[in-house]
């Protein structure tokens, strides 16, 4: 009797170890799932931008000279907040909450942001982002836009 418990045991706790994969292959299918529908409805959303950008931290479009950046969503971008490029005094690539350099961003970094920065003494913005290399590279285009805008109204 002794011997046939025993023998029952091994297979109950290797039934029991695969539990914790079960709920992890079907938290991953969720996972996959919500993050398909947050990309999805960014398409629809990014469509009205001439460019635009997704991450799981914030979404950006512009459209001339208006920025747009709010939150992703499966039913599409919330908290969104629309400025003007006309507005803004300086634009400043931040990593871990110090400004670095677009030109030579630094390589790694947690929190990474570009931030928009108006004339008013204490009014600014942060569009977060996941990776230096995008944030740079969309901080050197709307630096650029910037200088363009200028030019155009003092002509």
């Amino acid at each position: 009797m002794l011997l046939l418990s025993q023998e029952k045991t091994p297979k109950m706790e290797r039934g029991l170890l695969w539990l914790p994969l079960l709920a992890a292959f079907f938290w991953l299918a969720w996972s996959g799932w919500n993050e398909f529908q947050k990309v999805e409805a960014y398409g629809q959303w990014a469509a009205q931008f001439e460019r635009a950008k997704y991450d799981i931290y914030a979404v950006l479009g512009q459209k001339n000279s208006d920025l747009t950046w709010g939150k992703p969503t499966r039913k599409g971008p919330i908290n969104l907040d629309t400025f003007s490029l006309k507005e803004v005094q300086a634009i400043r690539l931040l990593v871990d909450a110090q400004p670095a350099d677009l030109e030579k961003p630094p390589r790694g970094g947690r929190a990474i942001a570009l931030e928009f920065l108006f004339p008013e003494p204490t009014a600014s913005i942060q569009v977060p982002f996941t990776e230096i290399p995008l944030a740079a590279e969309w901080g050197k285009f709307l630096q650029q836009e910037l200088q363009r805008l200028r030019l155009e109204a003092t002509e």
